[in-house]
């Protein structure tokens, strides 16, 4: 059975169909990249899947429970943590505070701070810089605070929104290889990315997003040596 499973999934916003109808699973300890251009969907599908918006239609399964009309804190708390695009970390609490806010739904103190711990080992640069405001880190640091936030609710899976946006290409780099670590260390991944050649290098399958609907799916290697996905996303 897989993690996570999205069946028949329709969004509306107004009279227009941001999402129509589209069906895809992530199985457990899985990469999946989700691809395609600005305005196919890739974001309102992350936002539906963690109860930020109500679709119109389909369902949201998450090991083996509907949670199409759970609310977005309970689907927090039963194990699915969501990078969102932009990072949206809390710019006048410290970084420390930000990290604290990520473990609202967990009540042992000695777990949430191994979490921390586990948090500054992955991102040295929070330990450092702990007590400044958030609002103050850099796009790459801000990145960083975003995934760690998330890390802290100790989640079995993680939807990640355009992690790599506005980043330097060094950055980016680390970015990714930090994606790989949190996957390697049990964390089932899903990534929403405009990076298409990054994100299928790193993850284990696919699906591409055209105006709210799944055009191809496969293995990442797959897509990577598709034709028309070369041309359409990979600028080859």
């Amino acid at each position: 059975m897989a993690m996570l499973e999205i069946k028949d999934l329709s969004v509306y916003y107004g009279v227009i169909q941001a999402l129509k109808g589209i069906s895809f699973e992530v199985n457990e300890g899985e990469v999946i990249a989700l691809i395609g251009a600005n305005g196919a969907g890739k974001t309102t599908t992350l936002h539906t899947i963690s109860g930020l918006i109500a679709p119109k239609g389909g369902s949201v399964i998450f090991e083996g429970q509907d949670i199409t009309k759970t609310p977005a804190h309970k689907i927090v708390s039963m194990g699915m943590a969501h990078v969102p695009e932009g990072r949206r970390v809390f710019a006048s609490l410290s970084v420390l505070q930000n990290l604290r806010l990520g473990a609202y739904t967990r009540n042992s103190k000695e777990e949430i701070e191994e979490s921390l711990q586990k948090v500054y080992k992955r991102f040295p640069r929070l330990e450092e810089r702990k007590n400044q405001p958030a609002g103050t880190l850099s796009g790459g640091e801000q990145q960083m605070l975003a995934m760690g936030r998330a890390l802290m609710s100790n989640p079995r899976i993680i939807l990640m929104d355009e992690p790599s946006m506005g980043l330097s290409p060094i950055l980016v780099n680390e970015i990714f290889d930090i994606i790989k670590e949190v996957s390697a260390s049990g964390t089932t991944v899903l990534l929403v990315e405009q990076n298409a050649k990054k994100a299928l290098s790193i993850a284990d399958r696919g699906y591409v997003l055209e105006t709210g609907r799944i055009v191809l799916e496969g293995k990442a290697e797959e897509l990577l040596n598709n034709k028309s996905v070369q041309s359409a996303y990979l600028g080859e």
